[in-house]
């Protein structure tokens, strides 16, 4: 890289890495998707999250194992040793797709908790106020949105841990409460399995969204002080947790609701809070949905720009975009994400009613096809490793070779799946366009393909 341009700045601690990997998955995938989970699913979609949750250990581990054996190389590079120009031209800018229309989804979900409170206030013009104010926390130095991420996914974090106590209690009637017989409601209103093993399935597609944001770890490693020894600590806490915050969340709500009657008007959280009875439970838990989207929204934008200042550098994308500030944050990048969120917050003018939920189905696809290209990059790198890592995937190449195939099948399942055309139609004209320009456009790199 040239002297014109600076490097991205090293400022994020562990406890960052860790709360940022946290935010990116702990958003509008559990506080809102789990009503559209729930009513495709039922109680059964706790097996749903719980194998989504394998998978994404085994991808979580194989990009470790990778940024160990490579240092300094975040995804984007990894998957351009692997496989060379083209592939990594096609996973990069599917990735910044991703996450653009991710935190456009989370912008929007933000201005919706908001008319919770200003009902009067149209939905665009709240999204508004919400992207400038996330936008603005990415243009200080990386530690201070680290700092700044830390404290949003704090508040998250505590709040999932005191619905999981709170409810807890409830189900082995340590606290009073109105419901009689609050285990009756795993086997009633249709079993376990209302809607069959289909229906379990068939709420994969949102838990792989939800899930989405876990690999952000890999984009961090760059600007991560002791990668090594703070990435095997990370994942290992970062998949566990998830799991908790996921699984037994949803096992609390079949049980104290029947699953039928999730309306999906509200989060399930919240209707949770107003059976219980507390005072100002609605308010609070709102503010807590505010601040879990807004977390999320924050890390798209971190992904989003470095992932470009990525490409920038394999010469997969312009060379303006290597451009960094004199505050270490590449500025270009996140000029061009917010415009994106601009777009958005149009849509979201246009469209009030059906924005959100039309978005929300193309990053499932995505996300699938990336942790895909994680799988496959380590397979193909493992055996020009210089040194053995001392954190790997166990019983590979079995394992990643299950984790690829689990996937493949989950994508083809949801592209042929009736109930999925816009999603599917949207993500395989992104592909066939994507494909097309991997092939007329030009390494810029000045590096050869592998």
């Amino acid at each position: 890289m040239g002297k014109s341009h600076r490097d991205l700045k090293k400022g994020l601690l562990p406890r960052h890495v860790q709360f940022i990997a946290l935010a990116g998955m702990i958003g509008t995938g559990i506080f809102k998707g789990s009503s559209d989970t729930l009513s495709m699913a039922g109680p059964s979609v706790a097996l749903a999250y719980l194998l989504g949750g394998l998978i994404l250990f085994i991808v979580m581990t194989a990009l470790a194992e990778m940024a160990i054996a490579y240092p300094n190389l975040n995804v984007q590079n990894l998957v351009y040793k692997a496989f060379g120009y083209r592939v990594s031209f096609i996973v990069g800018w599917l990735y910044w797709i991703n996450w653009a229309i991710v935190t456009i989804v989370e912008i929007l979900a933000a201005g919706s908790f908001l008319q919770f409170w200003f009902s009067s206030v149209s939905l665009w013009l709240l999204s508004l106020i919400c992207a400038i104010f996330i936008i603005g926390i990415n243009l200080f130095q990386v530690k201070y949105y680290g700092e700044i991420e830390f404290w949003f996914a704090g508040i998250k974090i505590v709040a999932l841990t005191a619905f999981i106590i709170l409810g807890g209690c409830i189900l082995f009637g340590l606290i009073s409460s109105p419901i009689e017989d609050p285990w009756y409601n795993y086997t009633a209103h249709g079993g376990f399995f209302p809607n069959g093993i289909g229906g379990m399935f068939g709420a994969f597609l949102i838990v792989m969204f939800s899930y989405g944001g876990a690999e952000l770890i890999g984009v961090a490693v760059t600007e991560t002080k002791d990668a090594q020894k703070v990435l095997p600590k990370v994942i290992k806490g970062t998949v566990a947790r998830v799991i908790i915050f996921y699984i037994f969340p949803i096992l609390i709500i079949c049980g104290l609701m029947p699953w039928n009657e999730v309306t999906g008007a509200e989060s399930p959280f919240v209707q949770v809070f107003s059976i219980t009875g507390l005072p100002g439970a609605g308010h609070i838990m709102n503010f807590v949905l505010l601040t879990a989207v807004l977390s999320a929204a924050n890390s798209g934008i971190y992904a989003t720009s470095r992932t470009l200042y990525s490409m920038a550098q394999n010469g997969e994308a312009p060379k303006k975009l290597l451009k960094v500030s004199k505050n270490g944050i590449p500025i270009n990048g996140i000029i061009i994400t917010s415009i994106c969120i601009l777009i958005g917050v149009f849509l979201a003018y246009m469209t009030p009613e059906q924005i959100i939920s039309y978005m929300m189905t193309i990053p499932g696809f995505t996300i699938l096809l990336i942790w895909t290209a994680i799988c496959l990059s380590q397979l193909k790198l493992r055996r020009h490793y210089r040194e053995k890592p001392f954190f790997q995937v166990r019983g590979f190449p079995y394992t990643t070779i299950l984790a690829v195939v689990s996937l493949s099948i989950i994508f083809i399942f949801f592209l042929f799946n009736k109930n999925n055309m816009i999603g599917s139609s949207v993500c395989l004209v992104i592909l066939v366009i994507l494909t097309v320009l991997a092939f007329l456009s030009k390494d810029l790199s000045g590096k050869s393909e592998k």
